[in-house]
């Protein structure tokens, strides 16, 4: 599912001036941020019945009783984006994207894939300017990625999962990945 105008510009820019302070590449649990003013609004509306609905219907599955899990990106390195397909425990995954701008030449525009070989064999891509939000259903052919890109890149991405261990155990995994990244001096840093 690929929809534009989710979001206005003006929407976008309030977003991303009430973001979190990240400062390291990757996404990150929305449990380790602070979210507050008009990013703490777009969370209640992600985490809402309606969304779970819209996408249920849309998207021929029921996700009403699943748990969900928002992570949360800034910044983007080179190295992100390859070609991958989402683990079992997830059911779908929605992207919402906050960027004023995008030039898709320099990368980080998502692809629903048509296989897992190569970035340039595409069904459908999303730039990810404010606005735009891409969701799918989770399967064994659900092959996404971007071209590389490094630098800012604000996206949010609610996922449900199969059950509440799933979310238990990513929260967990996710925070362990947190904590490291906060360790190492160098992640996120551009030169």
């Amino acid at each position: 599912m690929v929809a534009e105008g989710a979001l206005s510009l003006d929407e976008a820019a309030g977003v991303r001036a009430d973001y979190p302070a990240i400062a390291k590449t990757g996404y990150l649990p929305l449990s380790k941020l602070d979210s507050h003013g008009r990013f703490a609004e777009l969370i209640s509306d992600l985490q809402s019945p309606e969304l779970a609905d819209v996408l249920s219907d849309k998207l021929g599955l029921e996700l009403r009783d699943k748990p969900r899990m928002i992570t949360v990106r800034k910044l983007s390195k080179e190295s992100d984006g390859r070609i991958h397909n989402d683990s079992e425990s997830k059911i779908c995954t929605m992207l919402v994207y906050l960027n004023e701008s995008w030039d898709k030449d320099e990368g980080g525009a998502i692809r629903a894939l048509n296989g897992d070989q190569s970035m340039d064999d595409y069904a459908e891509e999303v730039e990810p300017l404010a606005g735009n939000v891409f969701a799918f259903a989770r399967s064994e052919t659900s092959w996404h990625g971007h071209p590389p890109f490094g630098g800012e890149r604000y996206v949010i991405q609610t996922t449900f999962l199969i059950n509440q261990d799933e979310l238990d155990r990513k929260e967990n995994r996710g925070g362990l990945q947190y904590f490291l990244k906060k360790l190492n001096p160098f992640e996120g840093k551009r030169g």
